[in-house]
């Protein structure tokens, strides 16, 4: 007979019979630091920081946005469970940080096992690439909360920096330079003023396919979020003076969080290709072309402040292009 709560939408059993199944999964992105067992009240986690004189811990939150409404048309969300991972991997590596461990939050109409699988798939690879530890999470059953087969995620992270190789943008200083890595698509930001155009104004389905990109729009769209950490551990802390994240706010509103009062990020934007699918949201959306450097990444992911000197090795090491300059000003971006 079938219970009370199940028939009022929510199933117990159904949850528990899901979870058990993420344990060897979760476990693949343990180390010895990762205490205790998946399901407890509480994760686990014995950081060793004998390598570190002074550690400062990082932590962040985020979600990955309307984006997921990309993956209900394609039902296909282990991109969206990579994006949530990436995007809070590069929310502390801009402070200098490496992950530690990860959380995650699922809220959903109805959990459904085959979703929930392709969405943990999605976290576990990218934190065993990112080298942290999925030490938790929870998964809520809402019904009347989110429209049916739909659901939110949310992830929270926690990393750690040695205090003296800290990022805060404090030696940024005019004549630094500004260099870019470019973005793998829309990245996690955009998608509501992304969807109405291309859904909206063009009638454009996620399968559809549009001059100027490989892709299916849907396919395109749900590009995983890079994830930089890896690559901006290469370069020595002290080459770097500030890193900013594109995501909401574009160039326009992240620099100036990392900028100090007396400067302003000088933005050359013909130093770089504008990928298609930004060319094609501007001129069908009829965007005004600030406005696009606030919404959008516009193909760059993260920017790297550094000085003159170290410019061009950096670049290289980096595979970066330089994008711009520091100029004495107020703290703002100027876009030319």
């Amino acid at each position: 007979m079938e219970k009370a709560y199940a028939r009022a939408g929510v199933d117990v059993d159904l949850g528990n019979f899901v979870k058990r199944r993420i344990q060897a999964r979760v476990k693949s992105t343990h180390g010895p630091e990762v205490l205790g067992k998946i399901g407890g009240f509480g994760g686990l986690f014995a950081p060793n920081f004998s390598d570190l004189r002074e550690p400062v811990l990082v932590a962040s939150v985020d979600g990955v946005g309307t984006k997921l409404k990309v993956a209900f048309a394609l039902d296909r969300h282990d991109t969206v469970g990579a994006d949530l991972v990436n995007h809070c991997v590069n929310d502390i590596a801009v402070l200098g940080a490496r992950p530690l461990f990860f959380l995650d939050y699922i809220g959903a109409e109805k959990l459904e096992p085959r979703v929930f699988d392709q969405l943990l798939s999605g976290f576990t690879k990218a934190c065993r690439a990112a080298g942290c530890a999925l030490i938790g999470g929870e998964t809520a059953q809402m019904p009347g909360m989110y429209r049916k087969g739909e659901y939110d995620l949310a992830g929270y992270i926690v990393g750690v920096v040695e205090r003296s190789k800290l990022i805060d943008g404090r030696r940024i200083k005019p004549g630094d330079v500004i260099l870019g890595l470019p973005s793998n698509g829309l990245h996690t930001n955009g998608y509501s003023l992304a969807r109405k155009i291309l859904f909206e104004k063009m009638r454009l389905k996620a399968t559809s396919k549009v001059d100027g990109i490989k892709n299916s729009l849907g396919v395109e769209l749900l590009r995983v979020h890079k994830n930089y950490q890896p690559l901006l551990a290469k370069v020595p802390a002290e080459k770097i003076h500030g890193l900013a994240h594109i995501t909401g706010g574009g160039l326009i509103d992240n620099l100036p969080r990392v900028l100090p009062k007396n400067c302003d990020a000088v933005i050359e934007t013909k130093s770089w290709r504008i990928p298609a699918i930004f060319e094609l949201l501007q001129r069908n959306g009829k965007v005004e072309r600030a406005e696009m450097y606030q919404v959008f990444n516009m193909g760059i992911g993260m920017a790297v402040i550094v000085s003159a000197k170290d410019a061009t090795n950096v670049a290289r090491q980096l595979g970066a292009k330089q994008i711009g300059r520091i100029e004495r000003g107020s703290g703002l971006t100027i876009i030319r």
